[in-house]
């Protein structure tokens, strides 16, 4: 009786241990989602910025634009009334004025090929930050899928180990398993753990002779005075079989007996 109920807290510890780690998966998988779509605000955030600057731009360009034409247009009126200028006072108040006019016009022709530039410039980054969201909606729909499938699957095997847990529960007294429960809300896992030579393998401490001895003879169920965690002798319980690797040079068993 009491080997079954190691075995079945054995067995009910393996599928906690599995649930805290899908628990966990359930956690951070969002968080790549997460990570893309502040990616996504970032670019959506200098898209706009790139948007506004363009805006300033071609307003900037349309009024130099429009200064550009508004004194030309004066400029071809003021030469077209050098004809009739009276004096010579006049006539360089007017040359001074058509001078201006052309060095304005200068100075705006100038500024307006700098915008023509920076406009393309802005044109190009505004492009390449639209092909980069494109890129980024793709790769968050992606993801987004496959988070969906994870999360899916990893629902569907909670769902399982829940069953599971029930059932090994079921094997063990009521007793035992609320001191079970009420370690494991206290402690993270494991909850029991095996005593080798007397060493608790969840602290790592000796326990003492007389309950090495109480354990070895395996008629209650005990705790690690140390860590308090339900203890079980490693010898009541087989260890799991270990995956087998092929070591290269490593002798057979067969081998080995025939040497």
């Amino acid at each position: 009786m009491y080997l079954k109920q190691i075995e079945q807290l054995v067995v009910l510890q393996k599928v906690d241990d599995e649930i805290v780690l899908l628990q966990d998966e359930l956690k951070r998988a969002p968080q790549r989602i997460i990570e893309l779509e502040k990616r996504r605000q970032e670019i959506e955030d200098n898209a706009e910025i790139v948007r506004d600057k363009l805006k300033y731009l071609t307003d900037q360009q349309k009024r130099l634009e429009t200064e550009i034409e508004t004194d030309s247009m004066r400029l071809k009126k003021s030469k077209s009334k050098m004809m009739q200028v009276g004096n010579s006072k006049e006539y360089h108040a007017m040359m001074r004025e058509m001078d201006n006019l052309e060095k304005q016009n200068r100075g705006r022709e100038e500024e307006k090929v700098t915008v023509a530039e920076e406009l393309a410039r802005q044109n190009l980054e505004l492009k390449s930050t639209e092909e980069n969201s494109q890129e980024l909606d793709t790769e968050l729909a992606g993801a987004r899928q496959s988070l969906d499938e994870r999360l899916a699957v990893a629902k569907a095997r909670l769902a399982e180990l829940d069953a599971r847990r029930r059932e090994a529960g079921t094997a063990v007294p009521k007793p035992i398993l609320q001191r079970y429960e009420f370690i494991r809300s206290r402690l993270k896992n494991p909850v029991i753990v095996p005593v080798n030579a007397g060493i608790c393998s969840g602290c790592h401490i000796s326990i003492p002779p007389q309950s090495f001895i109480e354990l070895q003879k395996g008629i209650q169920i005990l705790s690690c005075p140390n860590c308090q965690r339900l203890i079980y002798w490693s010898d009541h319980i087989a260890p799991e079989p270990e995956p087998e690797t092929d070591q290269p040079g490593a002798d057979s068993p067969a081998e080995t007996q025939a040497q």
